[in-house]
């Protein structure tokens, strides 16, 4: 397999993993991704004032570990961009980048007692951002503490089923 297919498949699982812990189910995105969608978290029954709420991600997975500042950068596709920072969906989105070792084989240990995936998830919305003049990419900043956890997911999906953003 080839490493980008590699990184797409982990994260990939990497968000099912936590969306299954959370008690969120998971969806693939429409075939083909001309949205920017590769999945949507969807809860089921009320979670506030909407019912069944869902969030739709876009995914990116990069090698290596950021470190240091609160946030560090990302550049992403204007397709990605443009497609991620509409008002007027019916479905909030994120995009969500899963950060891996570069040593593919450091990516996942695992014993009786413990499955490790290494390194972590972040998120961020790029909702009502402005148009860019630009052909190629838009570097985006990732928030250090917008992880892709349990608790990050759950907080996405309470503010989500009160009719919020992520």
């Amino acid at each position: 397999m080839h490493l980008t297919h590699q990184q797409e498949a982990f994260s990939r699982a990497y968000v099912r993993a936590v969306a299954a812990a959370a008690s969120f189910r998971v969806q693939p995105g429409a075939a083909p991704d001309d949205d920017s969608v590769d999945l949507t978290i969807a809860a089921r029954g009320p979670m506030g004032t909407v019912r069944s709420p869902k969030l739709d991600v876009q995914l990116k997975c990069r090698l290596g570990f950021p470190e240091g500042s609160p946030t560090w950068p990302c550049d992403l596709e204007m397709k990605n961009y443009d497609d991620l920072r509409p008002t007027d969906v019916q479905v909030p989105r994120v995009l969500v980048v899963v950060a891996v070792p570069e040593d593919v084989t450091r990516w996942v240990e695992q014993d009786e007692q413990r499955l490790l995936m290494r390194h972590c998830g972040w998120w961020v919305s790029l909702r009502g951002l402005p148009t860019i003049d630009n052909t190629a990419t838009r570097r985006v900043q990732m928030p250090r503490n917008q992880i892709f956890d349990v608790a990050g997911l759950q907080g996405i999906m309470d503010r989500v089923g009160q009719g919020g953003t992520p």
